[in-house]
């Protein structure tokens, strides 16, 4: 896929100021405000870091969290935190297109590297245009006359179609940085050159992003089979006839995701026992788990995938030469109900087949497990992940690839 695209490769950087947009959404500690986890800063420190090496001006542009949210802060802690993981002096200013900030990147030398406020600041990045009519906003006209090149690496953003993420694509050379080229790359090898059997293991809180990759991966016989877990695996029992209880059928409703139980019907109908669902389930009991199979399920929450149906998918699993992993089983936080999403994680880290994990929650759980080592390759960007495995398409991609035309 690189080959439609610019990288970093195909300029002559030296002495260029290249404005870089990263993805460092970082979990942060509600009390105290700290970075929980840096690990979004270190994937993106080998593209910043060859760009400096490079003898280019390095600014970069990122986010954290957006408006209204309790993680909603400014990115001075992200830059002293590059600093520690690149070893070198990460310059920040708290502010985005400001005469100060704009008087950083003119001051800029060869090798420097300059950290721009939260992006999420300007009230304008929070909507979703094209590329063109980003390009018309007073961010991109503020900064394009200081830049020479524009990089995107912000793969786990790669869906938005946002000031900062498309806009600069139009009038100024633009190119993929590395973790964006090596997850396009991956991803997209992964889906033309699949090996079969091949199994998608489906679960999370997102189910109408599920059921798309669901459509998408049975209709052009990528996928052999399909494990539903989560809330995914509940609409699917649904759609099966199966009674998960009116507690059950009240979430999904209040969730806004009735209409992906006709939609999970007519898959079940299409594909038939390709679309697999849980044979048991997990619930909570007095502050114990209890695992019910599924003809017998109460008028109760259910928070897990049953010990059955572990043992049940982590075989599909070992029998799968290609297996493609988005959304935990359950609420893995409780430690009660974790055993599905683990168990599973467990059973992929020990197969023999390929395995890509789609990035966001079953990642982090991957990476709390200390399995990453063991599987082929874990996303960074949870949506922009599933949103190829859907087989949409990414605008910042688009972008990126728009202008190389």
């Amino acid at each position: 896929m690189s080959g439609k695209f610019n990288t970093i490769d195909d300029f002559d950087i030296e002495d260029k100021t290249v404005l870089v947009r990263i993805d460092v959404n970082s979990p942060v500690d509600p009390s105290s405000g700290i970075i929980l986890d840096d690990t979004r800063l270190k994937l993106h420190a080998q593209t910043i870091r060859e760009l400096s090496n490079k003898g280019a001006r390095v600014v970069i542009l990122a986010h954290q969290s957006r408006p209204g949210k309790k993680d909603f802060t400014t990115l001075s802690q992200h830059a002293d935190a590059l600093a520690d993981i690149l070893n070198l002096r990460v310059n920040y200013v708290d502010s985005i297109f400001s005469a100060s900030a704009k008087e950083a990147i003119k001051n800029l030398k060869a090798h420097d590297i300059l950290l721009l406020e939260n992006v999420r600041f300007f009230s304008e990045e929070s909507l979703s245009r094209s590329p063109e009519e980003q390009s018309k906003t007073i961010l991109v006209r503020e900064l394009s006359p200081l830049i020479d090149y524009f990089v995107n690496d912000a793969f786990a953003a790669a869906h938005r179609s946002q000031a900062s993420l498309v806009g600069f694509t139009v009038n100024t050379p633009s190119a993929a940085g590395r973790v964006m080229e090596k997850e396009l790359t991956v991803i997209q090898d992964a889906l033309d050159n699949v090996q079969h059997p091949c199994v998608f293991l489906l679960g999370g809180m997102k189910p109408d992003d599920s059921i798309d990759v669901m459509e998408n991966v049975l209709s052009n016989g990528t996928a052999d089979s399909i494990l539903t877990t989560g809330i995914v695996a509940n609409i699917v029992m649904w759609a099966a006839g199966v009674d998960i209880g009116q507690v059950n059928r009240d979430f999904i409703a209040s969730r806004g995701y009735e209409d992906m139980v006709a939609k999970s019907k007519e898959l079940i109908e299409r594909f038939g026992d390709k679309v697999k669902y849980p044979i048991d389930i997990a619930v909570d009991r007095d502050g114990e788990r209890v695992d019910i199979d599924f003809e017998e399920i109460p008028n109760e929450s259910i928070f897990d995938i049953g010990v059955k149906t572990i043992n049940y998918y982590a075989g599909e699993i070992r029998k799968a030469k290609t297996i493609f992993a988005n959304g935990p089983a359950g609420v893995f936080e409780d430690p009660n109900f974790a055993m599905g999403t683990e168990d599973l994680i467990n059973a992929i880290a020990n197969s023999e087949g390929f395995s890509l994990i789609g990035g966001g929650h079953i990642a982090a759980a991957t990476a709390g497990l200390g399995c990453e080592d063991q599987m082929s390759h874990v996303s960074s960007g949870g949506g922009a992940c599933i949103s190829m495995l859907a087989g949409k398409e990414l605008a910042a991609v688009e972008a990126l690839k728009k202008s190389k035309d």
